[in-house]
């Protein structure tokens, strides 16, 4: 197999990392392995692109700086990541499987979307900087197509009205009648943490156990 290029098929949705943040008490980012719950869905999306690298390009490590192509593949084009988030995810399983050293060997990087309702994937091809450069040109069409429109999130279009319902809702759920998302326990300001924003709410003794 030749050491200056590899490529790297994982099949499935592809996920996005900021979706699965918790936070400990110190305030830090971190990422449950065994909660039991839907956060643990990242770090085994992680693992799975992790063995797929290294099982599809066996012996092989680079060392050197690289330039990737990356083809994300979405079931749908109205519900799905952010593709610009995407990478993040894709890049630390590459990490891990060892088939780069560091996500900072990629200097350069193109990622373009696609939607396959029928087979979701994302497609990787790292090539060696050493023996490839990159040559591209943006064309202007002979006929114009029917452009993707794209508008602002409900909860973006008022910032400020966002950021007082956010509030208020926080402070509800903490003072109602929630509980832990892993234990069930009822909780209160004293005995829970947020994560996701704000999305969800976890006690301090299940924050503790998973790490």
């Amino acid at each position: 197999m030749a050491n200056n290029y590899a490529k790297v098929v994982v099949k499935g949705s592809p996920i996005s990392k900021s979706n699965f943040k918790l936070f400990n008490l110190n305030g830090r980012a971190i990422l449950p392995y065994n909660s039991g719950k839907y956060h643990d869905r990242y770090a085994l999306y992680e693992e799975e692109i992790a063995y797929a690298a290294r099982s599809q390009n066996p012996n092989l490590t680079f060392t050197e700086s690289l330039i990737a192509v990356l083809k994300v593949f979405y079931k749908s084009s109205k519900r799905h990541p952010d593709t610009n988030n995407i990478t993040k995810s894709i890049f630390d399983g590459i990490e891990k499987s060892g088939l780069i050293i560091n996500d900072a060997q990629v200097r350069r990087l193109i990622i373009e979307e696609f939607y396959d309702e029928i087979n979701p994937r994302f497609e990787l091809e790292l090539f060696a900087e050493s023996e490839f450069y990159m040559d591209y040109d943006i064309l202007k069409r002979d006929k114009s197509e029917t452009p993707i429109e794209y508008s602002s999130p409900p909860n973006r279009k008022n910032k400020n009205s966002y950021s007082n319902n956010a509030k208020k809702s926080s402070n509800l759920s903490i003072e109602g009648t929630n509980v832990c998302e892993i234990c069930g326990k009822s909780l209160n300001k004293t005995n829970s943490v947020s994560a996701n924003k704000g999305k969800i709410l976890i006690c301090r003794d299940c924050l503790k156990k998973l790490f």
